[in-house]
């Protein structure tokens, strides 16, 4: 029983050794170039212009969230598409419930605005005053 856990804890120790000496090694045999070039902001060989902090439109974030929403629940569809002969009307029924679920959220994205890249300075004004 004993000899099980000596086995884990070996290992845990060489692999503490391996990334300890690599780091270590890492360390010693860099190069250490500082240039004006190195603490630029972007090093692709464009100067930048203006500030790097710019403002950015929100938006983009919560579309490309709903997309992942979406797509991470499609997902479960592959599955049963595979077994679906096998797992009969029961199956059939719950994925059904499933993509009306989908289908509810989607409307109600798509009802709230979410889903439109422009909106109008009314309709923001809107959002804010409720």
């Amino acid at each position: 029983m004993l000899f099980n856990f000596a086995n884990v804890l070996l290992f845990l120790v060489v692999g503490c050794l391996f990334v300890t000496l690599n780091l270590v090694l890492s360390r010693l045999l860099q190069t250490r170039l500082f240039t004006d070039e190195k603490y630029m902001p972007y090093e692709c060989g464009e100067d930048p212009i203006g500030d790097t902090r710019i403002k950015f439109n929100a938006r983009f974030y919560v579309i490309a969230l709903i997309f992942l929403i979406f797509d991470v629940e499609i997902v479960f569809l592959f599955p049963w598409g595979v077994v679906f002969r096998e797992i009969g009307l029961l199956a059939f029924v719950e994925m059904l419930v499933f993509i009306f679920i989908l289908l509810v959220g989607l409307a109600y994205v798509w009802v709230k605005g979410d889903l439109q890249w422009i909106r109008s300075i009314q309709s923001v004004r809107e959002e804010i005053e409720q």
